[in-house]
This record gives C-alpha cells, structure tokens and sequence, in this order.
C-alpha cells in the first residue's frame, strides 16, 4: 500500500511540474538588431573609431621615433664613442618604452580605450536592459534569451520574438 501511494504522490507532483512549466511564456531579442537599429548605439561606435585612430596614431608616431633614432644610431654607430652609442641605446629603448607604455594605457585590458567604450555603452544596454524588463513583466515572460549571443538556439519561432517590440519602446520603430 505504502508503495503504491510513493507512486501516486510522484505521479502527482510529475503531472504539477509538468502544468507549471507548460505554463511559462519564453521570449527572443535579437539584440545585434535592436543595437544596428540605435542611432545612439551608431554614434558610440563612430566616437569609439575616432579616439581609438587618433590614440594608435600617437603610439605609432612614439614608434616611428624609435625607429629612426635606431636607423641614425645604426648609420652613425662607427663614429660614436662607446660612451655615446650606450647613450644612443638607452634613448632608443627610452623610447620604445614610452610607445608600449601609451599602448597600454589606451588599449591595455584596463586602458582608456576600455573605460571610454564602457562609458559609451553602458547607459544604452542599461535602456534596453528596462524596456525587456518592461516587457517582461508586462506580458508575463519567465524568460527573454538573446538570439544573437546564444549560439545554443538551433531555431526559434518567429512568433517569439520580441525585437521589434523593444524597438518600438524605445521609440525606434
């Protein structure tokens, strides 16, 4: 008796699951769309391009410094004094130094370049962040996945995505 009761309180609670998950609504954003579809998201990107071409222009003119003090110091090191070719060496390397040293600085894992996108960007995928938020709670969503970054997705209904619906709380669309 006890045996077939496990088995009926199982059953039970497999059937409750069951009705519980069937009754949770998914969503899709396709947010490489909704990003392409930002003027705001555009412009971030242009100002990032600039200050990323202007900052690896002045790195590379510290580099082309260094190669041509290594080029004079290569066409001139017969007539140098061993006391002026090591002085010749340390400015070469002084100034290699300096090029990697403002490399870093700009385009390092922490650098300036980083730190500019990041303060671009974040106040656009916070906006995005409260109108799925919105949505979600709107329209009863348990969960919004990202077409564009899951890879994961094999293929998902059409119907299901909600893209142009964040567009159009954005006042994109």
């Amino acid at each position: 008796m006890k045996k077939q009761l496990t088995i009926i309180a199982l059953a039970v609670c497999a059937l409750a699951i069951s009705i519980n998950a069937s009754a949770q609504k998914f969503a899709l954003i396709d947010m490489e769309y909704i990003l392409k579809n930002m003027p705001a998201y555009e412009r971030a990107g242009e100002q990032l391009n600039q200050i990323s071409r202007k900052w690896q222009a002045e790195v590379e003119a510290l580099s082309t410094e260094a190669q041509n003090l290594y080029k004079t110091y290569q066409s001139e090191a017969v007539f140098l004094s061993a006391e002026q070719k090591k002085e010749r060496e340390e400015a070469i390397v002084a100034k290699e130094k300096e090029a990697a040293d403002l490399k870093k600085k700009y385009f390092g894992p922490e650098g300036e370049l980083y730190k500019k996108r990041e303060s671009l960007m974040t106040p656009i995928q916070d906006e995005i962040y409260e109108v799925v938020k919105d949505i979600c709670e709107t329209k009863g969503y348990s969960l919004i996945l990202d077409r564009a970054s899951d890879s994961g997705i094999i293929f998902a209904s059409p119907k299901i995505d909600i893209s142009a619906d964040v567009l159009t709380k954005l006042g994109l669309n």
